[in-house]
């Protein structure tokens, strides 16, 4: 293309997109450097070549590449656009900085067999998704193939379908085909326009043999040449070229390159699985040993007799197949310093093969999380993990997701950046990339490579949250934990293609075994029981398998990490407790504890001091108790099966309002604190609405609407005047992040929130009720729940680690606040979260902080045992529970 055809394009694409350079030129199309003006970002924008374009035709062209747009893969290189700009036919991809497989090869030649077949695996993971979705690439190539952060991606997914399906047989016309000859399937060689996933299992075969080699598998002077060497070519084998290449690595890519369709892979799955799998042998390989003739060929038959009859004749004797693997359990396998520092919920997660931990630890310095690979003496830590909970370990073992100030975080272990994919708790990965959360409305799912929300189960009044814990093989069904509202939670299962939720057990944490057991938590025990999958059954009784548990982690390959403990199910699991401004913990009352459910923990202080309000979970559900101060008696102000929670006390009344389900969704009501009058609605809003604040002097509520990030009417501040409004108007509504903890200032001139517009969470003012005037940021490295001091004159917050911060301001003319400082660290067993729930209140004097306490995590500490690993703890499970 040249500058007058630049300047075309620049033109045509004004406002949307501007080619900076040049960057290459492929079989279909340049590419170029652009900047992508709307998100201020550098793409790769790749436009086909006008004699290809022509042929091709604009409206089918962009009506085929519609189906690659829906690909979202961590392997996978995401389709941002595509159109037709004057006469111009392109598309949009991520501009990856990182080089392709190609320009690795030029520069090393061979690859390491570990590093090649690391490559070759994740690859596959990418067909085969692609393959269940109907989309066949049809070029891949090591050129096709771009190295971001050290984990491959397939670029330009699709392409080639949508060129083909677009031209058709008018192809052949341009001169231009579809595929890159060293790496064409002998179908596609022939002129085959009917190619399938097997086309691409062989690619990858002829990519994979020359990582290995230096070259591709059939080599020519001409491209005709090639192309009949992979029609009619003798079979190859990498190991005769490098003899470090593992048999079972030989043989995978061997069958990968069979001429006929049939003989290769039925899937992309089956190639990775052959690649990891020693044991594998396919075709003439498998008979090696007795290829050759005269004396050692003689001798080879009649060594390999005598070790089969040996072989069968010590398992005649013995009379059983060989042993189970033993059970092996080792107590605190970590060095000192090292350990973890969690043991209850969110605390660790195994990873699927069983070759590492990952764990939230606190060094002193706030929590992060640590991984400890089994073969490795020492644990390390996860870069930019701080303040970070409930670790996800990917199905590869090369990524993990995690929790940080309620949102979602995705980072590969190798290096590149953290991404930050949406708000939410909970993360769990399935087998097709996609990492699983909890929200407000319920369980939802996202492509690890960004993209869009999807709502998988949600949740229903009586609900408080749907996590979910396993995704069952296949990836078409999960298996959530369902927290209920009057405390304890169930074990449901949900398909994913009918949208059927089903209830399988009460009990929680449902995690599937390749053994064919459910295994869920009832108090504090794990139970198993057999389990079919695709009817979502349990096939037997359950059986306990193990007691004494807070939190557990199995493998897929039947390793269990747990952390002993004893429950607090079914019993009060909560204590109040004071906190002083230097960290000093005394119980509220020490007589007095009580049970609290899910993240929907909710305590105020009155503004006399005299009592407190909170939320309590009983036998009906979540209900608003009143207490008095100091160890006086609380009495319960609502009844009935609703759930009613998030008590406040109205600035000037004697009333007590709170949100309740008792008309349908989460509405605002309130009652007299004394109970002497039914509850009346205050604001019927259009939505849940997830927290509210009342302003000081009583006239205004702050509310906070439920709902996932990025999505009109997400997470954002409303306001609405009791008396006077009809409705709630909006205050704080962007939809591109997150506003939430409202805080009016006891002045009422000044609004504290939290909000990620940055990225993350942080704590910013802003002028009330006139929130447009002007704003300021307060915190600066992470910040979450401000509440503004009695007095004014300060500000406080929870740091990224859940440390108390604080912040001095000043208000009497426009607004100042010095640097944040902090006050004191993180308080042993502290009940924490993000997304709704109370975290602390400010006594009226300003001197001390309310904050609830977990009992069992303060109980069980330095009690025995810290964390246990069991090897073949699936054993214990098969022989305890037999099939």
């Amino acid at each position: 293309m040249n500058a007058n055809a630049v300047e075309r394009l620049n033109s045509a694409l004004e406002g949307r997109y501007r080619v900076e350079r040049e960057l290459g030129e492929g079989g279909m199309a340049k590419v170029y450097l652009a900047r992508d003006v709307r998100h201020d970002r550098n793409v790769a924008l790749k436009v086909l070549k006008p004699e290809l374009a022509a042929v091709v035709g604009a409206e089918r062209f962009l009506a085929e590449i519609r189906t690659t747009a829906n690909l979202q893969h961590p392997h996978i290189l995401p389709l941002y656009d595509s159109g037709e700009a004057d006469g111009f036919l392109f598309y949009v991809m991520p501009y990856v900085e990182d080089e392709t497989l190609r320009d690795r090869l030029d520069r090393e030649k061979q690859l390491p067999v570990d590093e090649a077949v690391r490559i070759a695996v994740a690859v596959a993971s990418a067909l085969e998704y692609a393959h269940r979705h109907h989309v066949v690439h049809r070029d891949i190539k090591p050129g096709n193939i771009l190295m971001q952060s050290g984990q491959p991606v397939v670029g330009d997914f699709g392409i080639a379908l949508a060129v083909g399906a677009a031209s058709g047989a008018r192809l052949t016309e341009t001169g231009l085909s579809v595929g890159t000859p060293y790496y064409m399937s002998p179908e596609q060689a022939t002129g085959d326009q009917m190619v399938g996933p097997p086309s691409d299992i062989y690619a990858l075969g002829a990519v994979l043999y020359e990582l290995l080699t230096g070259d591709p598998p059939y080599m020519g002077s001409t491209a005709q040449a090639v192309l009949g060497k992979i029609i009619q070519g003798a079979p190859v084998s990498a190991t005769s070229v490098r003899r470090s290449i593992p048999p079972n690595v030989d043989a995978a890519i061997r069958k990968a390159l069979e001429k006929l369709p049939a003989d290769r892979f039925t899937s992309a799955q089956q190639f990775a699985s052959a690649l990891s799998d020693p044991t594998f042998r396919h075709a003439e390989d498998a008979s090696a040993a007795f290829r050759g003739g005269g004396a050692w060929r003689v001798a080879t038959v009649a060594t390999a007799a005598l070790a089969i009859l040996f072989a069968t004749m010590t398992l005649q004797a013995r009379g059983r197949p060989p042993a189970a693997p033993p059970v092996e359990r080792f107590a605190d396998p970590f060095l000192e310093g090292e350990a973890p520092t969690a043991f209850a919920a969110s605390a660790f997660d195994l990873s699927p093969d069983g070759t590492m931990l990952v764990y939230r630890h606190n060094p002193g310095t706030g929590t992060i999380l640590m991984v400890r690979r089994w073969d490795e003496l020492r644990a390390t830590p996860v870069r930019e993990s701080q303040g970070g909970s409930n670790p996800a370990v990917s199905s590869d073992g090369l990524e993990l997701a995690f929790q940080v100030a309620g949102e979602i975080k995705v980072l590969a272990f190798a290096g590149g950046p953290v991404r930050t994919l949406l708000r939410g708790t909970w993360p769990e990965w399935g087998p097709d990339g996609f990492v699983y959360a909890t929200t407000d409305s319920g369980a939802v799912r996202m492509p690890s490579t960004g993209g869009a929300v999807e709502v998988v189960s949600r949740r229903d009044p009586d609900e408080l949250a749907h996590i979910v814990y396993d995704v069952l093989p296949g990836g078409r069904k999960l298996l959530l934990h369902v927290a209920l509202a009057g405390g304890g939670g169930r074990s449901d299962a949900v398909d994913l293609d009918t949208g059927e939720r089903k209830t399988i057990v009460d009990g929680g944490g449902p995690v599937y075994l390749p053994s064919g057991h459910l295994t869920f938590g009832v108090e504090a025990t794990v139970m198993a029981a057999r389990f079919d999958p695709g009817k979502m059954e349990l096939l037997g009784t359950p059986v306990p398998v193990l007691e004494g548990v807070q939190m557990s982690s199995f493998s897929l390959d039947g390793k269990l990490f747990y952390s002993p403990g004893a429950s607090t199910a079914g019993r009060a699991n909560t204590e109040l407790v004071w906190v002083t401004r230097s960290g000093e913990v005394t119980s509220v009352d020490s007589s007095w504890t009580f049970t609290r459910a899910g993240s929907d923990q909710w305590w105020t202080v009155s503004p006399d001091g005299d009592r407190l309000a909170l939320t309590e979970s009983t036998a009906d559900g979540l209900d608003v108790w009143v207490k008095r101060l100091p160890a006086g008696p609380r009495s319960r102000l609502t009844f009935g099966t609703f759930a009613e929670r998030m008590p406040e006390w109205v600035p000037g009344t004697s009333m007590v309002s709170f949100l309740s389900t008792r008309g349908g969704g989460l509405d605002l009501w309130w009652q007299p604190a004394d109970g002497t009058r039914e509850a009346e609605l205050v604001l019927d809003f259009e939505r849940d609405i997830a927290t509210y604040e009342w302003s000081p002097d009583g006239k205004f509520v702050v509310i906070r609407t439920s709902g996932p990030r990025g999505a009109e009417g997400g997470r954002d501040l409303y306001v609405f005047r009791p008396g006077v409004d009809t409705a709630a108007v909006p205050l704080l509504a962007d939809p591109g992040y997150d506003e939430m903890y409202p805080s009016v200032s006891p002045d009422g001139r000044f609004l504290a929130y939290q909000t990620t517009e940055t990225d993350r969470s942080e704590i910013y003012v802003r002028p009330f009720p006139d929130v447009n005037a002007a704003r300021w940021q307060v915190s600066v490295s992470g910040g979450r729940n401000p509440k503004w001091a009695h007095s004014g004159r300060e500000l406080f917050f929870h740091g990224p680690s859940n440390e108390m911060m604080v912040v001095d301001v000043e208000t009497a003319s426009g607004f100042r606040a010095g640097p944040p400082r902090e006050l004191f660290g993180p308080v042993q067993g502290a009940i924490s979260g993000d997304i709704t729930g109370a975290l602390y209140d400010v006594a009226p004097d300003d001197q001390r902080f309310l904050m609830g306490r977990n009992l069992a995590a303060v109980q069980n500490d330095a009690v025995g045992p810290r964390t246990i690993l069991v090897n073949h703890f699936i054993e214990e499970i098969r022989a305890r529970v037999p099939k």
